[in-house]
């Protein structure tokens, strides 16, 4: 059933666990996340990113929006299972008027490369579009970065508490993005993972809101050396260890983003069928398999994050 993202995270923080929000930028990848939710009788987020609305418009993202939106309620409706939509990390208006006039059931405004002052008047402007059509709003603070470096570079890129206790209070968001030392893509540390726990404990105690972590895909080896085996170089591909994410989310983290292991997953599995059948051209034969892969891999993450049987 198509679902609120405020209904499924605020259940989350008031039980203890996370739940997924995966994106997707085609069909297999959508109906992949929900047949996985579905299995798992897990509450599930489905985003779209500017780009993947983009794409999936054909260069058109408000036509991107719309299908994107169009796609998910449909194959909500199928299950039994909360399904929300949700647009991940908005850095433009006119991207998040699309989403808002499409049905997304919340939308991420990004600001956080912004001075302080500049994202909470953006996030404000933001929140008093979305509420009134029941759409809730999810904002970031603090920056995903390298920050093994030194000190100073960590306090320069992470969230501070104090800071997001006044910007809650004076936004009216609904979650909040903190940043805590992790990063995008598949290389996120260039050591030992180095998660502030403390930064976390204080902004979850000083917000009470459900928290939400990007840059959180654990990278699994075995899909990296599969795509390595068959073609692909990400060689030295490291995500957040599964002990590091534990934590976060036994300290408050409620929506946990996944995207790199997604797109490993299926770019391995596609490339050892192009590999092994070199002459199968049906795009059934060489997709379905991703497909089936992400599956697997996502109902792994839904247990995880202890959401399996949340719904």
């Amino acid at each position: 059933m198509y679902a609120s993202t405020k209904d499924i995270l605020e259940k989350a923080n008031r039980e203890g666990y996370a739940v997924g929000a995966f994106n997707f930028n085609n069909m297999e990848f959508l109906e992949a996340i929900i047949e996985a939710a579905e299995a798992e009788k897990a509450p599930v987020i489905v985003a779209t990113s500017e780009g993947a609305m983009k794409y999936l418009g054909n260069g058109n993202p408000f036509r991107g929006a719309k299908l994107a939106y169009a796609m998910v309620k449909l194959l909500a409706d199928s299950v039994s299972v909360p399904v929300a939509l949700h647009l991940d990390h908005g850095k433009h208006m006119e991207f998040i008027l699309y989403a808002l006039s499409a049905g997304y059931s919340s939308v991420m405004i990004d600001l956080s490369a912004e001075p302080f002052e500049k994202n909470l008047e953006g996030t404000k402007k933001v929140v008093e579009l979305a509420h009134p059509l029941g759409i809730s709003v999810e904002a970031e603070l603090g920056k995903l970065a390298g920050i093994e470096d030194n000190v100073s570079s960590r306090e320069s890129v992470l969230v501070d508490p104090d800071e997001a206790k006044i910007f809650v209070e004076k936004t009216g968001v609904d979650f909040l993005a903190p940043a805590i030392g992790t990063s995008h893509g598949a290389f996120k540390f260039k050591g030992e993972a180095k998660l502030d726990y403390e930064r976390l404990k204080k902004v979850k105690e000083y917000t009470k809101l459900p928290l939400v972590l990007h840059g959180a895909s654990m990278v699994p080896q075995e899909k990296v050396e599969l795509a390595n085996k068959y073609g692909a170089e990400i060689k030295g591909a490291k995500g957040v260890p599964a002990d590091a994410l534990k934590k976060a989310i036994e300290l408050g983290i409620n929506k946990v983003n996944v995207d790199t292991d997604l797109r490993i997953t299926f770019t391995a599995e596609i490339r050892k069928v192009l590999s092994e059948k070199k002459s199968e051209i049906d795009p059934r034969k060489i997709l379905g398999p991703g497909r089936d892969a992400l599956v697997e891999v996502i109902r792994d993450r839904i247990k995880f994050l202890g959401s399996s049987g949340k719904a």
